[in-house]
C-alpha cells in the first residue's frame, strides 16, 4: 500500500506558475506509475499527466499538453507537476494518484479507474 499527500495548490493569476508536489509513503514507490486528475466543481474527475516507475515514459492530457510537465524523484518518494501559463480553466482540485500497473494499465492510460490509491487533493484557482 501507499499514502499520497498533495501540496502546493493555492491561488494564482492567469499567466502564472505552480508546481504541486505529491509525497508518497512506503519503500515500492519506485514501483508505481503515478498520475495528477482533476476535478472541477459538478464535473468529473480527468486525467492530467502520468509518468511510469522509472520516468521513462510521460503523457498528458491535450489541455494541458506544452503547459504542465510531470516528473518524479525517487529518491524522495516524490512527483511533481509543474504547471506553467495557467489559465481560469485549470481551476480545480488536484489529485495524486499510483497504481500497481495492474488491470490493463499501459503507457497512455487516462482512466481514473486503473489508479490504486490516491491523495486527498489539493485546490488550485486560477484568477482571470
Amino acid at each position: 500500500q501507499v499514502q499520497l499527500v498533495e501540496s502546493g495548490g493555492g491561488l494564482v493569476q492567469a499567466g502564472g506558475s505552480l508546481r504541486l508536489s505529491c509525497a508518497a509513503s512506503g519503500r515500492t514507490f519506485s514501483t508505481y506509475a503515478m498520475g495528477w486528475f482533476r476535478q472541477a466543481p459538478g464535473k468529473e474527475r480527468d486525467f492530467v499527466a502520468a509518468i511510469t516507475w522509472s520516468g521513462g515514459s510521460t503523457w498528458y492530457a491535450d489541455s494541458v499538453k506544452g503547459r504542465f510537465t510531470i516528473f518524479r524523484d525517487n529518491a524522495k518518494n516524490t512527483v511533481y507537476l509543474q504547471m506553467n501559463s495557467l489559465k481560469p480553466e485549470d481551476t480545480a482540485v488536484y489529485y495524486c494518484a499510483a497504481t500497481e500497473g495492474r488491470r490493463g494499465f499501459r503507457v497512455g492510460a487516462t482512466s481514473p479507474g486503473l489508479f490504486d490509491y490516491w491523495g486527498q487533493g489539493t485546490q488550485v484557482t486560477v484568477s482571470s
